[in-house]
């Protein structure tokens, strides 16, 4: 006779599922950070504690420098992203026109095209046009993504609201900017910003594209630490994974609270 799977045996099997997933998953970020404060050297081996390695990550000026043009990148691509992102979200959203699906399709190409094809495609534009490889040219190029992720996240907002608030703005008399501005932007902010954030990460953490786009000097942080590994995995290097690994999970949950409180209002 065959054993029946009862509530409670199925409850049990997921919740083991799942302790393993996350097991699996976040191992090797809990190996990293304990030994990002390991007294010595050696990654297999722990001889005590210490914030040394983060002090010396601190004291670092190349790596320093990286970060400074890491958020340089970022948060330009990200503000530019955040004007054009939001406009192509309404656009597609309020507007139709000849073309509509295939111009969402093209908008939305980045998020599933690989990251490597994108940075070719971007090396061979540039080298076409014979503009310098520089900070500049990374920047245009993480714009491509970063508007394509801002554009999914305020088309989901836009898909919960009721178009008829901005039509009954426009029957009282206020004109299309108008609606715009102080109907519908406002109720769109939460979305904004919790796209902006996600762009920001993953700007933040890109190596292949900016690797493939940076010019003499343009260094961002992704790929000073790709140059670091060339001599072998350092403390040093643990404990700035280890600073970018939670700074990367606060600026996720905060955008993670700031959809949720979006959907609240």
């Amino acid at each position: 006779m065959a054993s029946v799977i009862t509530p409670s045996k199925l409850k049990s099997w997921q919740t083991w599922y799942t302790g393993l997933a996350f097991i699996y998953m976040y191992l090797p970020i809990t190996v990293l950070a304990v030994f990002s404060f390991n007294a010595s050297s050696s990654t297999s081996r722990w001889t005590g504690f210490t914030l040394n390695w983060y002090t010396k990550f601190f004291n670092n000026p190349t790596l320093l420098s990286a970060l400074g043009s890491s958020l340089t990148v970022a948060c330009t691509a990200v503000s530019v992203s955040a004007v054009l992102g939001t406009l192509t979200a309404v656009g597609l959203s309020r507007y139709y026109f000849p073309g509509k699906s295939l111009y969402r399709g093209v908008t939305f190409l980045p998020l599933v095209i690989p990251d490597i094809a994108i940075a070719v495609a971007t090396l061979v534009f540039f080298g076409a046009v014979q503009l310098p490889l520089s900070l500049g040219t990374i920047i245009m190029a993480h714009i491509v993504f970063c508007m394509a992720y801002v554009t999914v996240v305020v088309s989901s907002r836009l898909a919960g609201l009721d178009p008829r608030i901005e039509e009954a703005a426009l029957d009282l008399g206020a004109t299309p900017v108008q609606a715009f501005i102080k109907v519908l932007l406002p109720q769109l902010l939460p979305g904004i910003l919790s796209g902006c954030l996600l762009a920001f990460i993953l700007s933040m953490d890109d190596f292949v594209i900016a690797y493939f786009t940076a010019g003499v000097g343009a260094t961002t942080l992704p790929i000073a630490i790709f140059t670091s590994l060339r001599t072998g995995v350092t403390p040093e290097l643990n404990a700035l994974s280890v600073l970018l690994i939670v700074a990367s999970a606060t600026m996720a949950l905060i955008a993670e609270y700031v959809r949720n409180w979006g959907k609240d209002k």
